[in-house]
């Protein structure tokens, strides 16, 4: 007998504060159309979480469609234990592509590591026939226009999950694609690690290829800084981790001509703990047991107009440590590829809006135009939806005054999203909205490598809550720095007028500015005195602390972890863009 119920749970949730009005398109620290964020608050508030949990008389599994459509659970029954790390709270962190990174259960990511949906909702199905039960989650996501599904299933009988991960390409565009399951289990320094041997790329402060028999850590306690291991010719398509002292544990087999990518990340014991406890809420902690249908999350692939891709995984709870050379690879019987469904927009606030301006151009009716959007609404033209910039266009013609420059705005950001960014200029320099001058000013000198036009944008804003809004003064700041000396004056009045706000991205200006003036002493305790929060895979003020312990003829500090940087070596496609 199956079990099935659809509840709602109540977690404890902290906010997030967005990054800005500036679209995030060619942004290093986001995705666009996706919003991005760069503070979470302090304290959480309640929120209520839709779950599905299926099971048989084996294991229970708990499935969350409003965060991404993540594994929140898997409970073996009669050993009365959990397989999956569960943090007690969505506390997200800054790991990109949106900084809202959050720890516990399963996530699948696509079309870039770590989803770009990961803590909001996406659709869902339930099926069950005479054999097994289905729960399916998905979207077509806003970046691309691309589809994906991820059907999670269980026979009466079977003692493990099985996942099948279905993208398709409806465009008439290939696009780049990353996928990677992630599962957070629970890590004590006496977690072992069961995993193959041959040869393992490790990313840690140093990218180097070791030996994992004989250089590989066997358990939690072994680690000491956070690492990133990835197999490169693995002698067996199982691997796991076990925690004796919590009599529990969880393997992963799957076919490797589909899916050869095995990945162990852990924080170690010791120094680099406290960028797990930061989404935990009492610092308890977990490691990362991944696999995927890449070798490594270096690359990424194109699926091409058209195709479809999909694979297969198998997630094994257990009560007891086992052998992976003894773990074969399960052939359950699952319903036809075709009817796994293939989800549409997921949400609608995200796509309804540009849905009417599309209807409206069709309709060659300018009265059912929608009102253009102001500066206080961070919705952005999506780019996965292909008809939007003929609409946007035809909007902006059919108009006048300041809606004609709102759907200027909107269209520039739409084909900047479509990385045409010559013609994305040529728009936005028609367009008198205050959010076309500053992506403007991003564009020309992110791309086009153009400080001065840069900052001729930024000084066309004629809004003050604009032009004083902290994501506006950093890009501003950058700008002008890089035209050298000559704007130190400039620099000092943009950020004297936002002195009193306590904002870390403002200090780390802050820091930069009083460098570039050589005030380095006061460069070192703007660096030192800021609480920053936690940040991966971003060296901006590891790199002006460097400069001040220079100048100040300092000794190196290993790692000025008190800026809230990580201190791994730059790998992996994980940015859209290369970091400022």
């Amino acid at each position: 007998m199956f079990e099935f119920e659809e509840t709602h749970e109540v977690l404890l949730t902290h906010l997030l504060v967005p990054a800005g009005p500036i679209p995030t398109v060619n942004d290093p620290e986001g995705v666009y159309p996706y919003e991005s964020y760069l503070e979470t608050s302090r304290r959480p508030v309640l929120k209520k979480y839709r779950m599905v949990t299926i099971g048989n008389d084996r294991i229970r599994v708990k499935i969350c469609p409003d965060l991404g459509g993540r594994v929140y659970s898997i409970f073996l029954k009669q050993a009365e234990v959990e397989a999956l790390f569960n943090p007690r709270v969505v506390r997200p962190i800054r790991i990109l592509p949106r900084n809202f990174f959050a720890g516990g259960g399963i996530e699948v990511s696509f079309p870039i590591s770590h989803t770009p949906v990961q803590i909001v909702p996406v659709l869902y199905e339930v099926e069950q026939d005479s054999e097994r039960i289905y729960v399916c989650c998905g979207e077509r996501e806003l970046r691309f226009g691309m589809h994906w599904t991820v059907e999670y299933s269980l026979g009466e009988d079977d003692a493990f999950l099985t996942q099948r991960t279905v993208f398709f390409n409806s465009d008439q565009k290939g696009h780049p694609w990353m996928s990677w399951s992630n599962a957070s289990v629970p890590a004590r320094p006496d977690t072992e690690f069961h995993f193959p041997a041959g040869p393992v790329l490790a990313h840690g402060r140093e990218i180097r290829t070791i030996d994992w028999n004989t250089d590989g850590p066997r358990r939690q306690a072994d680690v000491q800084r956070m690492t990133g291991y990835f197999w490169k010719r693995p002698d067996c398509c199982a691997f796991g981790a076990f925690t004796p002292s919590l009599g529990t544990g969880l393997y992963h087999v799957a076919d490797p001509s589909l899916t050869p990518g095995i990945k162990l990340w852990s924080d170690g014991v010791g120094r680099d703990e406290v960028w797990v406890s930061q989404y935990t809420l009492n610092r308890e902690q977990c490691l990362e047991i991944q696999a995927g249908p890449l070798v490594d999350q270096s690359i990424k692939d194109v699926l091409q107009p058209g195709q479809q891709k999909h694979h297969v995984e198998f997630w094994i709870p257990s009560a007891a440590a086992r052998d992976i050379r003894e773990i074969s690879l399960p052939d359950p019987r699952l319903r036809d590829l075709d009817r796994v469904p293939r989800f549409g927009w997921a949400r609608r606030e995200e796509v309804s809006y540009w849905m009417e301006v599309v209807s409206a151009r069709e309709s060659g009716q300018v009265s059912q135009l929608p009102t253009p959007l102001d500066l206080d609404d961070n919705r952005w033209a999506v780019s996965g939806m292909t008809e939007l910039g003929e609409a946007l266009g035809w909007a902006s013609a059919a108009t006048a005054g300041s809606e004609r420059d709102r759907w200027l705005f909107q269209l520039g950001a739409w084909l900047a999203g479509q990385d045409q960014t010559g013609a994305a200029l040529e728009v936005l320099s028609r367009s008198h909205d205050d959010r076309a001058f500053a992506l403007a000013g991003c564009l020309w000198r992110r791309q086009m490598h153009d400080a001065d036009a840069a900052a001729k944008c930024f000084r066309a804003i004629e809004s003050e809550a604009m032009a004083l809004h902290p994501q506006i003064v950093v890009e501003r700041d950058k700008a002008l720095a890089a035209l050298g000396r000559a704007t130190l004056r400039e620099r000092a009045r943009w950020l004297d007028a936002v002195s009193a706000l306590e904002d870390e991205w403002l200090a780390e200006r802050r820091a930069s500015f009083l460098i570039d003036s050589g005030d380095f002493e006061g460069g070192r305790d703007v660096l030192r005195n800021t609480r920053f929060q936690f940040v991966h895979q971003r060296y901006a003020r590891t790199r002006l602390w460097r400069q001040v312990e220079k100048n100040l003829g300092m000794e190196p500090a290993e790692h000025p972890a008190w800026l809230g940087e990580d201190d791994l070596a730059e790998f992996g496609a994980y940015r859209e863009f290369a970091e400022d």
